[in-house]
């Protein structure tokens, strides 16, 4: 009895390994609206205000809710990444609803400026901007930057907190959606004619499928994919060109899916072993056109074996992961299936 909960455990991890956690910033939303006006509250927006970068954003893996910082410190660089800045903004909003200080609209509009300006006439974004010239200037699907932006421009153009923008910035969050929706489209990656889902980056200007960190090869990407396909799912009124996109990213999500093994993240053990009552995995990157998995070291080597890597590797990023079950649950009752 124990190794079946046991397994079933590890599967429910491995499910929320790349599952979108709340940023410290997006805690605070669960907060009641009492709380913004407490000291407890405004302690925890100055501190968001002081983590504010010049140009607007905030910067990732930093707890920007819970000490301000230093004032003879340099301002951090800011991003879009790993959940950064859209938190803060949501949250500076409802801070003004409920609070009236200016303080707080001032600084979400100049984020909120940021974003729109950060925006590629293609309708992708980087993974921050001013986007350099490494790896970070390409569009960004990696751990759910685009989409993130995406989610929180659709919820300016509808939700309560933001009523305080005016028509004219609403119309601007929502053409920046637009114009999301027809990069997202424009950019699944087609195999033979036939469209199949996409990279975790595409190139800035040729939409193409691009290498990030060196482990991380053109690909088709069974995690960033899935992220992509919920958020076309949870569109109110697709257009005939994204439900299309939705019927060839989830017929390659059910294509891909491999069965009949249990993953553990270890630099130790096996990372694959046969198990017939696991979930379906699905491999973080597939070669485009073969399908097969793919694995590389920080050398940039791919391998079709992911014992084949070191354990650096091979324990320290998650490979695979049960993601497309919840693209395929959410599909099956997606009205325009």
């Amino acid at each position: 009895m124990f190794p079946r909960i046991a397994a079933l455990f590890i599967a429910f991890v491995t499910l929320c390994a790349h599952v979108r956690a709340d940023t410290p910033a997006e805690k605070l939303l669960k907060q009641p609206d009492d709380w913004f006006t407490s000291d407890k509250g405004r302690d925890a927006l100055e501190s968001i205000l002081s983590w504010q970068s010049e140009h607007g954003d905030w910067p990732k893996n930093t707890d920007t809710t819970r000490q301000r910082r230093d004032e003879g410190s340099r301002r951090p660089a800011g991003t879009f990444d790993n959940g950064a800045t859209t938190g803060e903004l949501r949250v500076l909003a409802r801070a003004f609803r409920i609070t009236g200080d200016d303080r707080y609209r001032q600084a979400f509009l100049r984020g909120f400026d940021h974003i729109l300006v950060a925006q590629y006439p293609n309708g992708g974004w980087p993974q921050r901007f001013p986007a350099g010239s490494g790896y970070h200037r390409h569009i960004t699907f990696n751990d759910g930057t685009m989409i993130r932006l995406l989610q929180f421009l659709r919820d300016v153009t509808r939700e309560e907190d933001f009523r305080f923008l005016d028509d004219a910035q609403r119309a601007a969050a929502q053409r920046a959606v637009e114009r999301g929706l027809d990069c997202i489209v424009k950019c699944q990656i087609v195999v033979d004619g036939v469209p199949t889902v996409w990279c975790a980056q595409h190139h800035a200007e040729t939409l193409a499928p691009v290498q990030a960190r060196s482990y991380e090869h053109p690909s088709l990407s069974g995690a960033e994919s899935v992220g992509i396909l919920l958020f076309l799912m949870d569109l109110d009124e697709p257009s005939p060109d994204v439900v299309a996109a939705v019927h060839s990213g989830v017929a390659w999500i059910e294509s891909a899916k491999i069965e009949g093994y249990r993953y553990r993240k270890s630099r130790t053990e096996p990372a694959l072993t046969p198990d017939p009552d696991a979930p379906p995995l699905w491999a973080r990157f597939y070669e485009i056109r073969t399908n097969r998995p793919i694995f590389s070291d920080r050398d940039g080597i791919v391998k079709y074996d992911i014992q084949e890597i070191g354990s650096e590797r091979r324990g320290g990023y998650t490979w695979y992961g049960t993601w497309g079950t919840r693209a395929l649950k959410e599909y099956a009752r997606w009205p325009h299936r």
